[in-house]
């Protein structure tokens, strides 16, 4: 907590020195939100994709207050800062600082630090109907970080609009120790204060204005490392175990992973994907085609078995404007690969020059799980260790397969709809399958009201249904009531 506290201390005398430049507003938002249901867990979509601010208890609530300060210096420069607290039930957490930021801008660059929703960068996926990113996305609670970034593609000069280039480079800390040390079951081991490492670079090619379609290309790797690594004793209380490395030479090891030999792993756990999408922009209607490629090691990182088994792949169709439906989705999830069971290379057969590979273990660590407040950071159809009962940091299942589909409307101006609609099938992992597989079917249907005559009202109702045998049957429903409004502005 003493990082939020820095945070936010450091964000009040930006807010000041710069109130009173042209182009000042400070806006407010207010939000409550309750949901109630059957079964042993909330429907999947009462819980995945929000933030981390949701539950996968059956009933949960809060209550939801934030500011927002922009301001245009000139020049190029802006300043935007943000502080978001919330009050909950039946959370992971009473009291919740979910948003406390600062971002500072010139032209394309931006500098931002604190903790934020950043959305699905840098794939860009419609996350209203997208089922969830690999690697990191809005499932888990945001992690505050100092993040230097290009969000939207910058044309790069002398090429006329036709090669564009996007990305970031951020470093954070991630605030769940005091949550795991509560979680987990007398015996395990938990990790506290890991730093948290993230970068992309994405390329566009091709130019709307001349062309309808454009191509893109790039990298997304984070990696967890530095911290210590305690034991929970059966009396409650807790054992430092070790203190992970963590100097400058462990912040250049991350941004720069080596593997100096087949035997010997990386410091940390790193992951990521490699990500493509084709987009096609017509008059009337638009067309997106994605891949996100996931990787947990070396060897998918290069291609080196040419298994491109596991991924996330995406149809996206924006469709002519009417008072029926807006886009549709289609998403297609594979984890159950991971490289095979077991792979190795040797020279006929010896053990003399030999890499292990296959069994990646995706989202799992025995220091680092792919985990923030319980949540994957990932895709949520892997469902988090908050949803284990036996006080285990796992992924207890993250051999999936996947269909979903998203779609939404809007019928008249103040009226919005989305439904989701998911089927997944769950193996278990290879070091601990299932005793059979199972399935789960997940449900919601979403309606919208913002009334014209109350300004920055909205009124949002959900209905979600699961049916299944991994995380069993559940009906609820969920209602939100938001308010935003301008508190002054220059």
């Amino acid at each position: 907590m003493k990082i939020i506290k820095y945070l936010m201390a450091a964000m009040l005398p930006l807010c000041a020195a710069t109130a009173g430049a042209r182009g000042d507003s400070l806006t407010y938002k207010i939000e409550l939100s309750g949901k109630a249901s059957t079964g042993e867990y909330a429907p999947l979509w009462f819980t995945a994709n929000r933030y981390g601010l949701s539950s996968e208890r059956p009933n949960s609530g809060y209550l939801r207050a934030g500011v927002k300060y922009d301001t245009d210096l000139g020049k190029g420069w802006s300043v935007e800062a943000g502080l978001d607290l919330a009050g909950t039930i039946d959370q992971t957490a009473p009291f919740v600082v979910q948003q406390a930021y600062a971002d500072i801008s010139w032209k394309v660059i931006n500098l931002s630090i604190g903790s934020k929703e950043r959305g699905a960068f840098p794939l860009e996926k419609d996350m209203r109907l997208s089922s969830g990113m690999m690697v990191e996305g809005p499932n888990a609670r945001p992690i505050p970080q100092v993040r230097l970034e290009v969000k939207k593609y910058w044309d790069v000069p002398f090429t006329k609009g036709w090669l564009g280039i996007k990305g970031h480079i951020g470093y954070g800390v991630m605030t769940d120790g005091g949550w795991r040390e509560d979680f987990v079951a007398a015996g395990q081991k938990f990790s506290k204060n890991n730093i948290y490492h993230t970068k992309s670079l994405m390329f566009r090619v091709g130019n709307v204005e001349k062309f309808p379609l454009t191509m893109e290309i790039g990298m997304l790797e984070t990696a967890q490392f530095g911290g210590s690594l305690w034991q929970k004793n059966a009396d409650g209380s807790i054992t430092c175990v070790a203190n992970m490395p963590n100097g400058i030479k462990d912040f250049f090891k991350a941004l720069i992973p080596k593997q100096e030999s087949t035997l010997e792993n990386i410091d940390g756990n790193h992951t990521g994907s490699w990500n493509f999408a084709l987009n096609y922009e017509a008059k009337t209607w638009k067309a997106r085609l994605y891949y996100e490629h996931f990787f947990d090691d070396h060897s998918q990182l290069t291609w080196q078995y040419g298994r491109w088994k596991d991924g996330h792949i995406g149809v996206e169709i924006t469709v002519p404007k009417n008072p029926f439906v807006t886009k549709v989705l289609w998403e297609g999830l594979n984890t159950t690969d991971q490289t095979g069971p077991i792979l190795y290379d040797g020279v006929g057969g010896s053990f003399g020059d030999l890499q292990m590979s296959g069994r990646d273990n995706y989202y799992n660590h025995m220091t680092y799980p792919w985990t923030h407040w319980g949540q994957n950071i990932g895709n949520p159809f892997v469902v988090g260790p908050s949803y284990n009962s036996d006080g285990r940091l796992y992924f207890r299942s993250n051999r999936v397969k996947a269909h979903h589909i998203g779609l939404s409307g809007d019928p008249s101006d103040e009226w919005t709809y989305r439904m989701l609609l998911s089927f997944a099938r769950h193996w278990g992992t290879y070091d601990e399958p299932l005793d059979e597989k199972r399935h789960q079917n997940s449900m919601l249907f979403e309606v919208s009201y913002s009334p014209k005559s109350l300004k920055g009202w909205q009124f949002t109702a959900s209905c979600g249904v699961d049916d299944g045998n991994y995380l069993g049957n559940s009906t609820g429903g969920m209602l939100t009531i938001r308010k935003t409004g301008l508190l002054w502005a220059k």
